[in-house]
């Protein structure tokens, strides 16, 4: 009697754990096939008319900022729903402004061009920034959190923090024409991390009970 309720003990958590195995690989089956990129950010258009040579004294007293920043959705069955995407514009030695560009949704395979246009910036500051070619450097940080838009679900909310460095040339804009990749820092959030491990921690309880 004791070793058939033993028996019939042992069948139950083996179909247990079975079933948690069974889940845990189909969960990562459904991950690699489903499993989102971030987004790819990019500065494609820079101009600060105080920098701009070619105006007169009165025109470069106009020390707005104008850019535009390309936020690109490589996903193709995943949509994107950002939160307020926060921009910071910096110096080596100070900071300039902060711009914030209201949340949104992006459709997979879509591409967002935000332009914007910041307030005045500090007349001394911006002078201050250029090098003795000429030029300067401005730093443009992105800072905001994103969803996921899988099937009929979201995902949790994942970081994304990008910059890059901006040459700009003595007409106000930026030295090259191409548009600036802005890479990622070490603060932002991976995806990728933990779903893997649960799957592994399920094959390693399956072997062993066995």
């Amino acid at each position: 009697m004791d070793q058939d309720e033993d028996h019939g003990g042992r069948n139950c958590c083996s179909c247990c754990f079975s079933f948690i195995f069974t889940a845990g690989l189909t969960s990562l089956f459904l991950w690699l096939s489903l499993r989102p990129d971030k987004p790819k950010c990019s500065i494609e258009y820079f101009y600060l008319p105080a920098l701009n040579k070619s105006l007169d004294s009165h025109s470069r007293l106009n020390t707005t900022l104008n850019f535009m920043v390309r936020l690109t959705n490589p996903n193709k069955d995943q949509g994107i729903y950002y939160d307020d995407v926060h921009l910071s514009f910096s110096t080596n030695s100070s900071s300039l402004v902060n711009y914030t560009v209201p949340r949104f949704y992006q459709g997979h395979k879509k591409k967002a061009s935000k332009w914007g246009q910041t307030l005045p910036l500090n007349n001394q500051t911006v002078s201050r920034a250029v090098l003795p070619n000429g030029s300067a450097v401005i730093r443009m940080d992105l800072k905001t959190h994103v969803r996921f838009k899988i099937v009929f679900w979201k995902t949790k909310r994942y970081g994304v923090e990008v910059g890059a460095d901006v040459e700009v040339n003595g007409d106000g804009g930026k030295a090259h024409n191409k548009g600036i990749k802005m890479k990622k820092s070490d603060s932002s959030t991976r995806l990728r991390s933990c779903f893997p491990v649960c799957v592994l921690m399920n094959l390693l309880v399956l072997f062993v009970i066995r």
